[in-house]
């Protein structure tokens, strides 16, 4: 096999938790963290076009694909973060960009707060937002704690109908048959067929703490590496013109590339652009600049920001 294409995969222990990881390609390492209920595959269709240029990192979150820890505090964010770094450390990354979406770009920025010497860039997809409640998590974060409740979403899952509401997967994706095929095959059925999988998801809801979260309106500011956000337009989980606002807190943002008609998992939906933003952001072979700065400025009805070179 070609070295710009070898994948590898494991799984490193640190301290009580078991963390599952692949490897894939080959020069300046990227770090890939996914969202709930997800695993690292949710990154494939996007490593699969910046593998030849980057060694690309997904490894699973806690109680996600095929993580877990004896230690409940392993599943709340700061814990996550400190487990990835260990992990990243044993793996010998001694430099890497960082890249999150979802509650992975909570847990991205986590990392970027304790490994900054490491993190050399970090690129933001539509993840939380300080003193913004995303729709039905809270709900689902209070039904983790009753007994049973893991079981009856693995049968609710079994229902088509029930998947592509808004209660679960509908806000998720622009066009709705994504769900099905492989995204189903890779990220539902494990849910649906594995108690275990479940018990991980339930444990990682009842950990994830919006307290934590809200005080990242001021611990953004400590965020001083280049930062590129790409957004869904259209989420309604984390809505653009909230994120707009979020972008004010950062200070180093070098733009922000909204991408039409796809909602919370706009990587599934749009790798290949995706994939071109990211390689041109840390290769500097795209102009991400002064086009961006003008639309976030604007768009976000403050004074205009400055874009360092890249």
């Amino acid at each position: 096999m070609d070295s710009a294409c070898s994948s590898i995969e494991g799984s490193t222990r640190v301290g009580e938790a078991s963390v599952h990881w692949r490897k894939q390609g080959s020069g300046p390492p990227v770090v890939f963290v996914h969202g709930f209920p997800l695993s690292g595959h949710t990154w494939d269709k996007v490593v699969v076009r910046l593998r030849d240029r980057f060694t690309c990192y997904t490894p699973d979150l806690i109680g996600l694909g095929q993580s877990h820890s004896a230690a409940d505090d392993d599943y709340a964010s700061p814990g996550q973060a400190r487990a990835l770094q260990r992990v990243l450390s044993e793996l010998g990354v001694d430099s890497y960009a960082l890249v999150g979406n979802d509650t992975g770009g909570w847990i991205a920025r986590e990392l970027a707060l304790i490994d900054t010497g490491r993190v050399s860039r970090l690129i933001l997809t539509n993840t939380e937002i300080p003193f913004h409640r995303p729709p039905w998590i809270p709900m689902y974060q209070a039904l983790a704690h009753v007994p049973g409740f893991g079981n009856v979403i693995q049968q609710l899952l079994k229902s088509s109908a029930f998947r592509r509401s808004s209660l679960v997967f509908g806000g998720c994706f622009h066009d709705l048959t994504t769900l099905e095929g492989e995204f189903h095959e890779s990220f539902v059925e494990p849910l649906i067929g594995s108690d275990a999988r479940m018990d991980g998801a339930m444990r990682f809801l009842r950990r994830m703490k919006f307290a934590r979260l809200d005080e990242f309106k001021n611990l953004h500011q400590r965020l001083a590496m280049p930062t590129l956000f790409i957004w869904g337009a259209n989420d309604p989980t984390f809505p653009e013109p909230r994120a707009r606002e979020m972008v004010r807190q950062f200070p180093n943002v070098v733009g922000f590339h909204a991408i039409a008609n796809t909602k919370l998992f706009v990587y599934e939906e749009h790798p290949q652009e995706v994939a071109r933003l990211i390689d041109g952001f840390l290769s500097g072979t795209q102009p991400i600049g002064r086009d961006i700065e003008t639309k976030v400025a604007v768009e976000a009805g403050g004074k205009p920001l400055t874009i360092p070179s890249v």
